[in-house]
């Protein structure tokens, strides 16, 4: 401890305010790891004690990029085995996660090929009940500080979308649907607000996932964007007063499956002459002119353009520096893309808890992610714009 503390007071001495942050952070990290190795050896460094469990083998070096600057780190090597900090292993709560999820389904009987191949890959079949208990324990204790925090501030966009995953029920097999909201605050940034499971996506089950979000603060919704659900269209105006996107994307996709196959080309290119105009009003103009081109030889087509005219458009009354991301719910598409890589891993959950703890891991390491990037997800000026706080309108607070 002394010859810390004497290492520690001499890195004080030496050096400057903009290399201090960086040279804590790695005296700090060295630290730990010897602290580890300690743990797995039995003894300190160069210590003789009968209760050792295996020797160093000397270092390897490693750099280790942080947001102080790159760090330069000595890992000690084992004689026996392997070792590696955790501080710096990727998306250690979600392999956790899924790990603790895999080991559930086990023992509960979930049976599975894929799992039943991964369980011997990772020489987990000696586990017990209880140690995936404390594992458990310890991962849903994370996730649900999570789900379960205040939402501050104002969040004017709102992305909403579901996957579908399957989970074992009173000895069946049933597919539930996985809600994922994801919202950008008056500051610019993304971040994920909250998970919710459901039989069905019926109106009730979006009514009550939004009460549950304004119950932790959230407001100041002025657009919802997700695919075609009638229910989440109604709750969103019930509980947020918030207008309704549709998501482009998605409405393209079912607008051109009755197009035929020599017609979805020249019926896409039409369309898309109503997405490039600059204004609300030249875009509707422009899309009642396409529709009424095709109602003569494609009445179907004419009736979805119809009648999805003002969802599909929303999106074109909100600043034009938006309108890339709020027009569909690509942004969420990354996101949905680790979910169904892990979930796909996984096959059956075992129950519903075991579908919150590993998609609720992933949600928490990516919104981590989103946190410490440096560029905003939309420009601040507009976005003050959108508030309901009369303070952040003022035209100095976006300066």
């Amino acid at each position: 401890m002394t010859d810390d503390m004497m290492s520690l007071r001499s890195l004080l001495e030496k050096n400057s305010d903009a290399d201090l942050l960086r040279e804590m952070i790695g005296f700090a990290a060295q630290r730990l790891m010897e602290l580890e190795i300690e743990g797995l050896t039995g003894a300190g460094h160069g210590e003789r004690s009968p209760e050792r469990l295996n020797h160093r083998n000397g270092y390897r070096d490693r750099i280790w990029e942080t947001r102080a600057g790159s760090v330069e780190l000595r890992i000690p090597k084992l004689r026996k085995g392997s070792y590696f900090p955790g501080f710096l292993e990727p998306r250690r709560t979600a392999e956790k996660a899924l790990t603790a999820v895999i080991q559930e389904a086990y023992i509960q009987g979930v049976s599975t090929r894929s799992v039943d191949d991964l369980v011997q890959a990772m020489g987990m079949s000696g586990i017990s009940k209880s140690q995936v208990s404390r594992l458990c324990a310890e991962i849903d204790d994370k996730v649900q500080t999570f789900l379960g925090r205040p939402l501050e501030g104002d969040w004017p966009y709102l992305w909403l979308d579901a996957t579908y995953v399957k989970v074992r029920e009173a000895g069946r097999i049933v597919p539930v649907a996985v809600i994922v909201a994801v919202a950008v605050n008056t500051d610019g940034r993304r971040e994920v607000l909250g998970l919710a499971i459901g039989a069905s996506e019926a109106e009730t089950f979006w009514t009550e996932f939004l009460r549950s979000l304004a119950r932790r603060g959230l407001r100041g919704v002025k657009l919802v964007i997700s695919d075609d659900h009638k229910g989440l269209k109604a709750a969103a105006s019930r509980v947020l007063g918030a207008t309704w996107q549709r998501c482009r994307v998605h409405f393209m996709r079912n607008l051109l499956a009755h197009a035929g196959r020599q017609g979805r080309r020249v019926v896409s290119a039409f369309v898309a002459t109503a997405f490039a105009q600059e204004d609300a009003a030249s875009a509707k103009a422009q899309w009642r002119q396409v529709a009424d081109q095709l109602r003569p030889k494609a009445a179907k087509l004419a009736a979805l353009m119809d009648q999805a005219e003002a969802d599909v458009l929303a999106y074109m009354t909100f600043p034009k520096e938006h309108r890339t991301k709020l027009h569909s719910t690509n942004p969420l598409e990354r996101l949905n893309g680790e979910i169904k890589r892990r979930t796909n891993v996984v096959g059956i959950f075992p129950n519903e808890a075991a579908i919150t703890r590993l998609i609720g891991a992933i949600l928490l390491e990516q919104n981590d992610e989103w946190a410490v990037q440096r560029a905003r997800y939309m420009t601040l000026e507009k976005l003050a714009t959108m508030t309901d706080d009369p303070l952040i309108k003022l035209p100095n607070a976006a300066a």
